[in-house]
């Protein structure tokens, strides 16, 4: 018998639903109706939480990665999930550094503290002066790094992992800390 592809071991947490089978329409309609499932992994104190859901769907060489999942932002005032990226995070430092280059760079300094293993709420307290700073609160930037990071690692174990995404950010820094001086 021939080997079959896409055959992955892994635990799965399931929930049970059961939908009988109607015309296309109403059973697409249905189907869309299917509440998305994700874990709660951190907490931002405006309310909103850093939620992943696995798998994430990378593929590598036609087969889907089992250790990935994507990284979100959900509200729950209005169920909004935000799919967070590199790019939103770069752009929101880069906004800071604009209006201050000192703090951004203090910012970067607690990101490198989350990137080596410190927990977010560890270097959280450093970020109360960052409120006067456009985009995003401080905070949800470090909780969400410490997943894509994670994210990163789990995807790439044997290449760059984390380090593909603080290679930028560190130039950002040294940029940064130039147009101070």
């Amino acid at each position: 018998m021939k080997k079959k592809k896409n055959i992955y071991s892994h635990e799965i947490d399931l929930k049970k639903i059961e939908i009988k089978n109607m015309p296309r329409e109403q059973f697409r309609q249905t189907l869309e109706k299917i509440k998305y499932r994700g874990y709660e992994v951190e907490s931002i104190s405006d309310g909103r939480k850093v939620v992943i859901t696995k798998p994430g769907g990378k593929f590598t060489f036609g087969t889907i990665r089992r250790e990935d999942f994507m990284v979100w932002i959900y509200n729950p005032e209005d169920n909004s999930l935000w799919l967070i990226s590199h790019k939103d995070i770069w752009k929101d430092l880069e906004e800071k550094g604009k209006t201050s280059p000192q703090l951004t760079i203090k910012i970067i300094e607690a990101l490198e503290k989350v990137f080596v293993g410190e927990e977010p709420d560890e270097v959280i307290n450093l970020t109360e002066i960052f409120h006067s700073l456009p985009g995003e609160k401080v905070e949800l930037l470090l909780k969400a790094y410490k997943w894509i990071w994670g994210q990163e690692d789990c995807n790439y174990p044997n290449g760059k992992g984390r380090e593909m995404s603080m290679e930028e950010i560190r130039k950002l820094k040294e940029r940064l800390i130039n147009e101070i001086r």
